[in-house]
């Protein structure tokens, strides 16, 4: 797995992660520890479907988004999945990204969880308390909809931004008295005697999630990208009919536990396609929020990210 620390120091001294330039004959994949890409890599699906294009297919793993998607904007990776917060904050800040598929609502796989002997019952007694979530990712959004549901604002909270790792630590000894979070990191915790789920996302919100590109690999190789997003559409499909399997090819490429994982995935719905206008909108109305809090910099248009234009009525 690669951090920041490293992600950035080998980019800057240009030795364990190749220049973009000179990995044409590559697809260099980021992925995380849940998902449709851990059930293609260990099938080797994208590899087959690139294979007849003379494209090979290298593998990194991260933790959660936002360093995810730095290691595209530094041109170090050239393709990956996110949730919803993670792009928003990356085109905040200039990174040179395109959405080029999306994964909307699938499924109920974060929530908002509690010591079981929390005097936290209901999302409004978060008012005061430190919540911990990662900084600009999917359980950053999921948490602010999580207090204007209650009524709260995200001033009401303290809050605490860790990396999952982190989060679950801090969780662990008490050090935060709410933690969100999103698969399989919720289904581990979830399964500890001591912990309760205050709510799941499903009660407050179905956020989607995205694949992303550099966009100049969206541009120059833009066949090899829809070779790997045809080959995740039919492991998606074949996940929904197989979930059974994909808890066990989970848990074996992840190394979380098969209880864990094959609750993560029961609650999970295994779709790629295109970006839509719906998908877009929602994800509009994500940044809006993101900047009328003063999270990001400035206003971003989703519309200007697209790898292509969204028919209205897509």
């Amino acid at each position: 797995m690669i951090d920041r620390r490293t992600l950035l120091a080998a980019a800057l001294a240009g030795a364990a992660l190749p220049a973009r330039a000179a990995a044409s004959d590559t697809l260099r994949i980021c992925y995380q520890k849940s998902g449709i890409l851990v059930v293609a890599k260990q099938q080797g699906a994208i590899e087959a479907k690139l294979k007849p294009l003379g494209v090979a297919v290298t593998w990194v793993e991260f933790s959660f988004g936002p360093p995810l998607l730095e290691a595209i904007s530094l041109g170090a990776i050239d393709f990956g999945p996110t949730g919803d917060a993670p792009p928003i904050f990356a085109q905040a800040a200039g990174s040179p990204l395109v959405y080029v598929a999306a994964m909307e609502a699938a499924g109920s796989g974060a929530a908002i969880l509690v010591q079981k002997g929390s005097p936290i019952r209901s999302l409004a007694d978060l008012k005061g308390k430190r919540v911990a979530f990662a900084k600009a990712s999917s359980a950053h959004n999921l948490t602010i909809a999580a207090l204007e549901t209650a009524g709260l604002t995200y001033r009401d909270i303290e809050p605490v931004t860790l990396a999952p790792a982190d989060a679950a630590a801090a969780f662990a000894r008490g050090s935060v008295d709410a933690w969100t979070i999103w698969d399989p990191y919720f289904a581990i915790a979830e399964m500890q005697p001591t912990t309760r789920v205050l709510s799941p996302a499903n009660d407050i919100a179905k956020p989607n999630s995205f694949f992303l590109a550099h966009k100049t690999v969206a541009a120059e190789r833009g066949r090899v990208l829809d070779a790997a997003l045809d080959a995740l559409a039919d492991v998606a499909r074949w996940c929904e009919a197989n979930r059974g399997e994909v808890a066990a090819i989970l848990s074996k490429g992840t190394g979380v536990p098969l209880p864990a994982t094959r609750r993560a995935v029961d609650r999970t719905d295994y779709v790629i396609g295109p970006m839509t206008s719906g998908a877009v909108s929602e994800q509009q109305r994500v940044a809006d929020r993101f900047h009328a809090l003063g999270l990001i910099p400035r206003p971003i248009r989703i519309a200007d990210a697209l790898r292509a234009p969204v028919p209205q009525n897509g």
